[in-house]
């Protein structure tokens, strides 16, 4: 324990504390209302239990050697397909995705899990090939490892974690040396292939990235949610209305409150200096994460520290971006604050991977 202490990342772990907490607090005021009603605020309470047993789980993953992980990648390769396979045929559907699957009174989302998993299989697939990357066709096997679970969360539909899983890769590739004019090759093909791309979007899909451009295209429709978080953020001015005391987020016109705008609640209720702690904190947990994979003994654990930073950066630049209306909506979670227990599992079991390879560094033992 000792040793633990002493080598552990603290900014890390003080890093994800915080954001819980405060995902813990504007969880229980974006369910405010449904508390009133129901007599408890079961969302906190549900997120609060899951939260006592990823600690639990955060704690057996530190007692593990990362490198384990190498070894199950395959099966765990097998599992994310399995799960995602399972959500096409059993899966529950709402909001007009099928997305989740329901065990008994749990319910769980297994593109959220899959991001994990794809995490680790990657890694191990580019780390047993990396000395063989050296054009760009060599990363075209790695691309096609990607693609099976991509198209199939692309199925649900859930366009998000999709483009969560570009971003992870993208995250490897450039650790593996990825060179830029590569890049900028396949950012002038996926402008080309636009058009053709626009042909396979659902048509709420394409209303998104209409009213991204113009909100006001739809205002009582597909720009709805983008107006009222808006509305909700800039009414919070510099210091907010204070905590529960948010107009939008408490009456009800801001959808989606507690998951993917929640973001917005911090806006209206801790205004302009609340949103930049908050804003600060990302930074910290993004530059941690950078930190370990520079300082990893391996190629594996510089590959596993890239692709969560990446994940968790791009959460963050999407989430937020799309509350202040310089992104389109994607439905992707704010990692640690948004409410879900699929995504808090992912993001508290990824953020102990970190510290795993951060303490594996320093030859802790155990």
């Amino acid at each position: 324990m000792r040793h633990f202490i002493r080598n552990s990342d603290w900014i890390l772990i003080l890093t994800v504390i915080l954001l819980t907490g405060i995902g813990m607090v504007l969880i229980a005021s974006a369910t405010h209302g449904d508390a009133l009603v129901a007599g408890t605020n079961r969302f906190v309470k549900r997120q609060g239990i899951f939260l006592a047993v990823n600690v639990m789980m955060a704690a057996g993953i530190l007692m593990l050697d990362y490198h384990s992980l190498k070894r199950i990648a395959w099966p765990l390769y097998g599992i994310t397909v399995l799960l995602l396979l399972g959500v096409m045929f059993f899966g529950h559907a709402s909001l007009g995705a099928q997305r989740w699957i329901q065990i008994g009174p749990v319910t769980f989302q297994p593109s959220e899990f899959s991001k994990a998993f794809m995490i680790v299989c990657l890694a191990a697939f580019l780390d047993d090939r990396s000395d063989y990357l050296d054009q760009w066709k060599d990363y075209l096997p790695a691309c096609l490892f990607m693609l099976i679970p991509f198209i199939l969360v692309l199925r649900q539909p859930d366009l998000g974690t999709a483009l969560v899983f570009a971003a992870i890769t993208f995250s490897m590739f450039w650790v593996c040396g990825f060179k830029m004019k590569w890049i900028a090759a396949l950012a002038g093909a996926f402008f080309c292939a636009a058009p053709l791309l626009w042909q396979f979007l659902h048509e709420y899909q394409r209303n998104r990235i209409r009213v991204f451009l113009d909100p006001e295209l739809d205002p009582f429709g597909a720009g709805y949610h983008v107006i009222q978080s808006k509305i909700a953020i800039g009414s919070g001015m510099l210091w907010g209305k204070g905590w529960m005391q948010g107009t939008q987020s408490q009456l009800d016109f801001l959808p989606e409150n507690h998951t993917d705008f929640i973001f917005a609640v911090a806006g209206e209720e801790f205004g302009f200096a609340g949103a930049v702690v908050i804003l600060l904190l990302y930074m910290l947990l993004i530059w941690r994460g950078l930190t370990i994979a520079l300082n990893a003994e391996d190629r594996f654990g510089t590959l596993l520290a890239s692709g969560i930073t990446g994940m968790y950066l791009f959460h963050v630049l999407v989430n937020v971006g799309m509350t202040i209306g310089i992104m389109p909506v994607t439905g992707v979670p704010l990692p640690f604050l948004s409410y879900g227990v699929s995504s808090l599992t992912t993001n508290m079991l990824l953020a102990a991977v970190l510290q795993n390879i951060n303490l594996r560094h320093t030859r802790l033992q155990f």
